[in-house]
């Protein structure tokens, strides 16, 4: 099990390089068996969860090509589309592979998909949606996928699911006639799944709305695409700088929309930034930082929600950013219902916040926090302790930091080129 050991009290500051999206690569990547055709993308994150994803598409049977952040992927001859069942375990997006297998190759065979335990994760809209296209499930200790003839369907899920989307999305490509997806999700990176599909000879329309419509095609080519930044990613070295009081230049900062979601949010606690023309986002040291109160002084509320709400995987950071802010926020995590319980970890360090219940916390700052042994239980409260531990007077250690690098490339050492003293003990 990997540690992380850091030393506060430096500022994060300097010039940062996002990866590309984690949500969005790891749907692309299970587009690949829906053609023959080589598949490139350029800017991939070199994280925990993309590596498994090649493993999985490897022992498939998929040519996989790896050269600095660039993957080609070719699914011409696969040997079987039966998954593995301990690489299952171990990523949740390997149910993405289900959709896709099943309208090109007639089948597929996935265990039990892994991920983070941050609240009960149903697969429930994937079934609807790829039964509704005409593919037979069967579940015992795998999910057995089948498919004799497909036919198009109008579908309005029950939730606007990301995995969900991205999934009945990519087997309808492939299924004749026209289909269409109501209440779906229409996320920065569903949407960049949609693009790469299209480029890849699928029509899809609606793009970026929460109705879908796809014209079935006989077949898809190869294609190349480039993934978006990752604004998860952005919004979390945004917030260890204005924690530790630096300064920070992005360069490709990704979409202007994501970026104004997280503004309107990252405000309510004084931090703004600006991004230029060129794309690049500046963020100046900002001191004295105090809570924005609503109207008639009454305490603020950040809570997330589907697109173009507030991610919910940006909730714990701000959590942390509003303990070193003047004044009290309320956090409303309105999607996970475990995503909080981390904040016990948070008031280990000394931090001053009240949990309402297991979707509500109140955090009352500034405080200042302490170096301490610390455990992360999932990707985003891992980087969120990271944070509060580079903002700590003295040392932290973050165990079963491997967790972390699900979701962050090499995170020990782009946080030490921007100031961070951190080290890793594998």
């Amino acid at each position: 099990m990997a540690r992380f050991i850091i030393k506060g009290g430096n500022p994060i500051s300097g010039t940062f390089h996002p990866r590309g999206n984690k949500n969005a690569v790891l749907p692309m990547l299970a587009a690949c068996v829906l053609t023959d055709q080589r598949v490139t993308l350029h800017n991939v994150p070199l994280i925990n969860d993309v590596r498994v994803m090649l493993e999985l598409l490897h022992d498939l049977g998929v040519e996989v090509s790896l050269e600095d952040h660039t993957i080609t992927l070719c699914a011409k001859a696969l040997k079987t589309t039966t998954l593995n069942r301990e690489q299952c375990a171990r990523v949740r997006t390997s149910i993405l592979l289900a959709g896709p297998l099943a309208a090109r190759h007639g089948s597929a065979l996935i265990h039990p998909p892994g991920g983070d335990v941050i609240g009960r994760r149903r697969l429930d809209t994937h079934f609807y949606g790829l039964r509704a296209l005409g593919i037979q499930i069967e579940s015992a200790e795998a999910y057995s996928f089948t498919t004799q003839k497909m036919s198009a369907a109008n579908l309005v899920l029950d939730e606007a699911s990301v995995t969900a989307t991205e999934n009945i999305l990519m087997a309808s490509t492939l299924t004749p006639g026209i289909s269409t997806i109501y209440n779906a999700a229409c996320e920065p990176h569903v949407q960049d799944l949609a693009h790469l599909l299209n480029k890849m000879g699928a029509k899809i329309t609606g793009i970026g709305t929460n109705k879908l419509t796809i014209e079935g095609v006989s077949r898809l080519s190869g294609a190349e695409h480039a993934v978006q930044p990752d604004y998860i990613e952005v919004g979390s070295y945004i917030a260890a700088a204005a924690i530790t009081g630096g300064n920070l230049k992005i360069k490709n900062a990704g979409d202007p929309l994501a970026l104004q979601v997280m503004q309107k949010t990252f405000a309510k606690m004084h931090v703004n930034w600006e991004v230029n023309a060129k794309g690049t986002l500046l963020l100046n040291t900002l001191e004295n930082r105090s809570v924005q109160p609503d109207l008639g002084n009454t305490t603020p509320k950040i809570e997330d929600g589907i697109w173009p709400a507030f991610p919910s995987d940006l909730m714990s950071v701000c959590i942390v950013l509003a303990t070193q802010t003047q004044g009290t926020m309320l956090f409303f995590e309105k999607m996970f219902e475990s995503r909080m319980y981390f904040v016990d970890h948070l008031m280990t360090m000394g931090a001053n916040i009240i949990q309402c219940d297991p979707h509500r916390v109140v955090v009352i700052g500034p405080t200042k926090l302490r170096g301490s042994t610390l455990t992360s239980p999932d990707i985003r409260a891992g980087m969120a302790m990271l944070i509060a531990a580079c903002c700590a007077e003295g040392e932290s250690i973050i165990k079963n930091a491997q967790v972390i690098d699900r979701g962050y490339e090499a995170i020990e050492e782009r946080l030490r080129d921007l100031g961070a003293d951190i080290c890793r003990i594998d």
